[in-house]
C-alpha cells in the first residue's frame, strides 16, 4: 500500500508537467474557480451552523448539562478539547457531502478530462458519444450516492467515538483517512469505467489498490492548505493524477 501511496503522490507532480506541456489550463481553471467559490460559501455556512449543532448534540446526550455542573478543571478541559475534535469530524462529514455534490455536477467534465489525458498518452482518440456521456453521468451519480452512504456510516460511527475522552482525540485522523480513500476512489473510477469495468468490478479493483485512492485524496486535501490557488487547482489535478497513476499501475 505504501508504494501505491507514493505513486499517487508522484502522479500529482507528473500531472502538473502534463498540464503545462499540453496546455490544458482551460479545463483546469473554469471548474476550479467554480469549485473555489462553492467551497468558500460552504465553509462559511458550516462555520455559522456547527456550534449550534454541537450544542444540540451535547444537550441531547446529557453531556452538556453534566459538563456545566462539573467543577473539575481537568475534566472540563477534556470536554472542551473533545468539542474541538467533534467540530473537526463534523467539518469532514460536511466536506465529504459537499464534495460528492460537486463530483455529481462536474462528472461530465471530469470524465472528459480523464479521457483526454489517456488519449494523449496512448496516442488514440475516443470519439464523442452522447449516449456514452449520459451513461458516464448516470454511473458517476450512482457511485457518488453509494460512496456517500458508506462514508456517512463510517463517519457517524467515528462521530460517536469522538465523545469518548482520549480515544476521541484520534477520530479526526481516521475520518480524514476514510475521506481521502473515497475521494480518490471517485477520481480513479473515471479510468475504470473507460476500461469497461462494471461498478462492482471497479469497487473490487480499487479495493485492491487502496494506496492509489488514499494517496490521491491525501494530496487533494493538502492542496487546500494553499489558499485560493490550491482550491482552484485541486479537483482537475486530482483527476489527471488518478488517470496517470492507474496507467502506471497498468504498465
Amino acid at each position: 500500500m505504501l508504494k501505491e501511496i507514493i505513486i499517487a503522490i508522484q502522479s500529482y507532480m507528473e500531472a502538473h508537467r502534463f498540464i503545462v506541456k499540453h496546455k490544458l489550463w482551460q479545463w483546469i481553471l473554469i471548474p476550479g474557480i467554480i469549485y473555489a467559490i462553492l467551497f468558500c460559501f460552504g465553509i462559511y455556512l458550516f462555520w455559522i451552523s456547527s456550534d449550534a449543532a454541537i450544542q444540540h448534540l451535547l444537550n441531547f446526550s446529557g453531556l452538556g448539562k453534566w459538563m456545566n455542573a462539573e467543577e473539575g478543571g481537568w475534566l472540563k478541559f477534556l470536554f472542551i478539547f473533545g468539542s474541538v475534535i467533534l467540530k473537526l469530524v463534523l467539518m469532514l462529514l460536511y466536506f465529504s457531502l459537499f464534495k460528492y455534490l460537486f463530483l455529481i455536477v462536474g462528472s461530465p467534465l471530469f470524465a472528459y478530462l480523464s479521457e483526454k489525458t489517456e488519449a494523449i498518452i496512448e496516442g488514440k482518440e475516443y470519439p464523442f458519444s452522447l449516449m456514452q456521456l449520459l451513461h458516464d453521468i448516470a454511473r458517476g451519480i450512482k457511485l457518488a450516492l453509494r460512496n456517500t452512504l458508506w462514508q456517512t456510516v463510517y463517519t457517524v460511527s467515528i462521530l460517536i467515538l469522538s465523545f469518548i475522552p482520549v480515544v476521541g482525540w484520534f477520530t479526526p485522523f481516521f475520518a480524514l483517512l476514510i475521506e481521502c480513500y473515497y475521494l480518490g476512489f471517485s477520481m480513479l473510477d473515471y479510468s475504470c469505467e473507460r476500461n469497461k469495468l462494471s461498478t462492482s468490478q471497479s469497487i473490487a479493483f480499487i479495493g485492491r489498490h487502496k494506496g492509489l485512492a488514499i494517496g490521491n485524496g491525501m494530496v487533494f486535501y493538502l492542496m487546500h492548505m494553499v489558499i485560493v490557488v490550491g482550491w482552484i487547482l485541486a479537483p482537475s489535478y486530482a483527476v489527471i493524477a488518478a488517470t496517470l497513476s492507474l496507467l502506471k499501475t497498468k504498465e
